[in-house]
């Protein structure tokens, strides 16, 4: 079964957005128009507390990029986003959800990021996706989305560590850093996995 992961495609992470992606508005038709191609279509959703502790907010004199340690990690403080409830948090409008048969929701404790969508930061909690993924009979699991170079790249090497076959849809992501990009891309292609692109 070939099924299409869609990570965090939000409008705070759009042009405009709080902590926005460049050119992540430009990915929304190459995933509709991609979708087709897949058995099953499942999506991740950032969905943070206000006090979530990876906030600049929450910590006083700090501000946005900045990085300190959180509970033993080391954390990159944000600007504010995708908080629960708000607008910032909704997929993209453009985006066709008809065929996402269930969202992921991560980053809902306050005192722990989670990038990837199988898992926390420290690897301590899941989100279910591994065994979701299982029970549906997935055998390829293909990441699209936002942004290519933290939460992409972590929930693809999370399922290759899982032992699914993965490939990044490179023309369906955008990334915050195209430097970190590449040598996500880099680590990517070293654990075995596939880079395409489709139309």
């Amino acid at each position: 079964m070939e099924t299409l992961i869609i990570i965090d495609v939000q409008n705070d992470f759009m042009p405009g957005g709080s902590l926005a992606v460049p050119e992540g508005d430009e990915i929304v038709p190459v995933i509709n128009g991609i979708q087709s191609r897949f058995d099953l279509i499942i999506a991740t959703q950032d969905w943070h507390p206000p006090d979530h502790k990876s906030f600049a907010s929450n910590h006083e004199g700090k501000n946005p990029f900045e990085t300190v340690d959180l509970n033993g990690i080391e954390q990159t403080l944000w600007p504010d986003h995708c908080v629960q409830g708000t607008s910032g948090a909704e997929m993209h409008p453009d985006l066709d959800v008809h065929r996402i048969e269930a969202v992921f929701r991560k980053g809902m404790d306050p005192e722990i990021d989670s990038y990837s969508g199988f898992f926390d930061n420290r690897r301590g909690k899941s989100t279910g996706l591994t065994g979701y993924q299982r029970e549906k009979g997935a055998e390829h699991l293909n990441f699209c989305g936002l942004a290519g170079d933290i939460c992409v790249y972590y929930s693809l090497m999370d399922a290759l560590h899982e032992g699914f076959r993965s490939t990044l849809v490179e023309n369906a992501v955008r990334a915050l850093d195209r430097s970190d990009f590449e040598n996500a891309k880099a680590a990517i292609a070293g654990r075995g996995a596939a880079i395409v692109n489709l139309s």
